[in-house]
């Protein structure tokens, strides 16, 4: 995933310099198919503009809710309990 979010901001950056364009926030992100945080933006056009490269840019996922995970929890937990169980009553 990271290579395409970086694949995408320099494409953005290049086809706007192909057409003569100096770069900007406002200009990438118009040219973006899908929607970037603007601080990933803007740490691209900074590093392009010091560099001529855009930094390779991970994306991160976000945690699952609380909820979610104690669900999960819930779940292993009674597996575990059922399987403990099952091998208490082949032992006796």
């Amino acid at each position: 995933m990271s290579s395409d979010i970086t694949q995408a901001l320099t494409n953005a950056i290049d086809a706007l310099v192909a057409e003569g364009k100096e770069p900007s926030v406002a200009l990438i992100k118009s040219r973006l198919v899908d929607p970037l945080p603007m601080p990933l933006i803007i740490k691209a056009l900074q590093s392009w503009k010091s560099s001529a490269r855009v930094p390779k840019i991970e994306k991160v996922d976000s945690q699952p809710s609380a909820e979610v995970r104690i669900a999960a929890l819930e779940q292993q937990v009674a597996a575990l309990t059922a399987r403990l169980e099952q091998l208490e009553s082949q032992q006796a």
